[in-house]
Order: structure tokens, then C-alpha cells, then sequence
């Protein structure tokens, strides 16, 4: 199974955010909103501060979608 983020990208654009405000308002590195980015493996703790910060639940950010 491989980790899709393009619920969170909808998500932003609905909400008229960037990803920069997100990285501000969630507090993440960088390094982690590029991974978000390329659908890479990120540590709970920034799905949680992400979920935190827009006020959502996981499922709302995220899938799991099988390899291809």
C-alpha cells in the first residue's frame, strides 16, 4: 500500500491556503512538507500537528491507495 496526500492538497485549496501557511500554522520543517509533497512516509507527529492545525482528522489528509 502507498500513501497518497492529495486529500490534504484539496483540502488547502478549498481552505485558500499555501503550503508555506500550512508549514507556518502546523509547525513543520521544510524537509517534512516536501515529503507530504512526494507522497514519502512522514512521522505521525507532523500528521498530528498538521490534523491539529486544520482542524481535521487523519482520513481527511490522507489514503492508503495499493502500488501500482
Amino acid at each position: 500500500m502507498k500513501v497518497c496526500f492529495n486529500k490534504l492538497w484539496k483540502l488547502l485549496i478549498d481552505r485558500k491556503m499555501k503550503r508555506s501557511d500550512l508549514r507556518i500554522s502546523a509547525q513543520i520543517s521544510t524537509c517534512s512538507l516536501a515529503k507530504l509533497g512526494k507522497d514519502e512516509n512522514v512521522n505521525m507527529n507532523v500528521l498530528k500537528k498538521i490534523c491539529t492545525a486544520l482542524q481535521c482528522d487523519i482520513g481527511d489528509i490522507m489514503e492508503m491507495r495499493p502500488e501500482e
